[in-house]
């Protein structure tokens, strides 16, 4: 029954909602946006209170989608600015590029410890593990809120750290 009825409005509602994810996110694998509105639909058909319309039920899905689209580009930006980011894929690594891979991890790891605990362990939960805020600040048993700065904090602290050993390298 569900399938079905998913599919029915897949075909009916499927153009919009890639229009409505593209305007949202922009440039990106909207398709595969799409894909997941409808997986994440199939697995909720359950939850689907007939209170309102398909098409809100998944443009409200679709919203969802594109917020954690969001979030994973902007940690991948974050990852990428304090150089925890994908390198090279595996193959394309020479040893020169492996032993540079090794020292920046090393330099990364030295200024991540230089740091004041608290920023080092939202910098871990948040930016390396990659875990929400919420479930940050039940690990630390903080608030979101305290999270939420700390981790901005940290990130600056972090990145003028990591400034001021490249000027010294110069």
């Amino acid at each position: 029954m569900a399938i079905s009825k998913i599919s029915e409005w897949f075909y009916l509602y499927s153009k919009d909602i890639y229009h409505f994810l593209l305007y949202y996110v922009g440039s990106g694998d909207i398709e595969d946006l799409v894909q997941e509105v409808f997986i994440r639909a199939i697995k909720g058909f359950d939850t689907y209170q007939e209170n309102s319309s398909p098409k809100t039920w998944l443009f409200s899905i679709a919203r969802h989608v594109g917020i954690d689209e969001l979030r994973r580009r902007k940690r991948s930006r974050i990852k990428n600015a304090i150089g925890i980011g994908d390198y090279e894929p595996t193959e394309d690594r020479t040893p020169e590029k492996v032993l540079q891979l090794n020292e920046n991890h090393k330099e990364l790891y030295q200024v991540i410890q230089s740091l004041k605990a608290n920023y080092r362990d939202v910098i871990i939960l948040r930016a390396i593990k990659e875990m929400s805020v919420s479930e940050t600040a039940v690990t630390l048993n903080w608030n979101e809120n305290k999270v939420r700065i700390t981790y901005h904090r940290a990130l600056k602290a972090l990145k003028k750290e990591r400034d001021g050993i490249s000027d010294e390298r110069e």
